[in-house]
């Protein structure tokens, strides 16, 4: 017998600990829940939006919700999230089997066949700053699911530490195995290149000046040859041309497995997995105007110049279709919810409703549009909450 949405986010959501002293909860946890979730897909961007949200669909709601003291005060949307252990919020949402409450809604890392790419990026949540108390907005680095445009989950950056302890945090709750993980300059260290590997994944990284030796030796090797148009040397070439919105990117990829190159690589053995490096060219072409950008990459992949593109060209995937979309549709820049766990929590449930509003087929248009649908007819709202089931 198949579950209602509620049921299905009963079962993901049941243990999280309510935060709450018994005697101040005159509301079910759960009827908390389900009315954010349902609130922040049809485009609440605040706890007083939520409550406003809950008050004009009381008779709705209570047709599948106990709601014993009607609906929460604002005030009371806040205090709860602000409580809420953000780490097991999330993990009632995103995480493998192995880890409490596993939610079905997010397709698992280990249905995601083989070879397919997970772009890990972070974002800054720029309204969640208080400069009345001097604390700065928070940083959250998420991993994206490239092929079925899902969140898979997202890590807080700690304010006395950076990307670079969060991503191998992130890492360890997902299954990555079999697939092909692409993270930009920040996550290129060794301990990174080493967690991805050990996870029986892939890597695809990208390397910057703040590499040191590693893109030095990385920009002579390509420079002695480019200069020779790689006429003399054993490189994989691609090219790939694509027109449309005014204007022509060429993107151009030499990508090389050669042993007597690698092992001009200074501390190669410290990058655990290293196979190929890589050099992308993009020309960008605007009627008489066009620039053109050189980025080189580090991979555990064998040398593929056309394999090594085409993940390169889908690593911006999370900035296009997560990042992007969070801004614009869900207005993440301008949320101001800032106290305590709540930031982090809200930004959790913006991930639930995007995650439930992709993945409902049936309505036509973007994010915005389906918004809005969910918002005036309810059962399409009931349609993306069965979505995730």
């Amino acid at each position: 017998m198949s579950k209602t949405p509620l049921e299905a986010i009963d079962e993901h959501f049941r243990k999280v600990d309510d935060p709450r002293k018994e005697r101040t909860k005159d509301h079910k946890l759960i009827d908390i829940i389900v009315i954010s979730i349902c609130a922040v897909i049809c485009g609440a961007e605040g706890w007083v939006d939520v409550e406003l949200f809950g008050k004009s669909k009381l008779h709705w709601l209570k047709t599948f919700l106990e709601l014993p003291n009607g609906i929460p005060s604002h005030d009371t949307f806040g205090r709860v999230f602000s409580m809420i252990d953000a780490q097991q919020f999330q993990l009632a949402f995103y995480t493998a089997p192995a880890v409490r409450c596993r939610c079905e809604w997010v397709l698992a890392v280990n249905e995601i066949v083989q070879g397919q790419i997970i772009n890990i990026d972070g974002k800054c949540l720029c309204g969640s700053d208080d400069k009345r108390l001097g604390k700065r907005a928070i940083y959250m680095v998420s991993a994206w699911a490239e092929a079925n445009e899902i969140v898979l989950g997202q890590r807080k950056v700690d304010e006395k530490s950076n990307e670079i302890t969060a991503i191998p945090e992130l890492l360890k709750l997902l299954n990555v195995s079999g697939c092909v993980v692409t993270i930009d300059a920040m996550g290129t260290q060794t301990n990174i290149a080493k967690t991805i590997v050990e996870a029986n994944a892939d890597y695809v990284l990208s390397v910057k000046e703040n590499q040191g030796h590693l893109y030095e030796d990385i920009f002579v090797l390509f420079a002695v040859d480019q200069a020779q148009d790689f006429k003399y040397a054993s490189f994989e070439y691609k090219k790939t041309v694509s027109k449309g919105h005014g204007r022509i990117d060429v993107r151009e990829c030499w990508s090389t497995s050669n042993p007597a190159y690698l092992s001009l690589i200074r501390d190669l053995e410290n990058w655990v997995g290293l196979q190929s490096i890589a050099m992308v060219i993009c020309t960008r072409i605007i009627g008489d105007k066009e620039t053109k950008f050189v980025r080189y990459y580090i991979s555990s992949l064998p040398s593929d110049a056309e394999r090594i593109l085409d993940v390169v060209r889908k690593h911006w995937s999370i900035e296009n279709k997560l990042h992007w979309v969070l801004d614009v549709a869900l207005n993440e820049d301008r949320c101001r919810v800032r106290k305590d766990q709540a930031p982090e929590n809200f930004a959790v449930l913006r991930h639930i409703a995007l995650n439930l509003l992709k993945q409902e087929k049936t309505a036509k248009g973007g994010i915005h549009a389906k918004q809005l649908q969910a918002a005036w007819k309810e059962d399409y709202l009931l349609k993306v909450l069965a979505s995730g089931i």
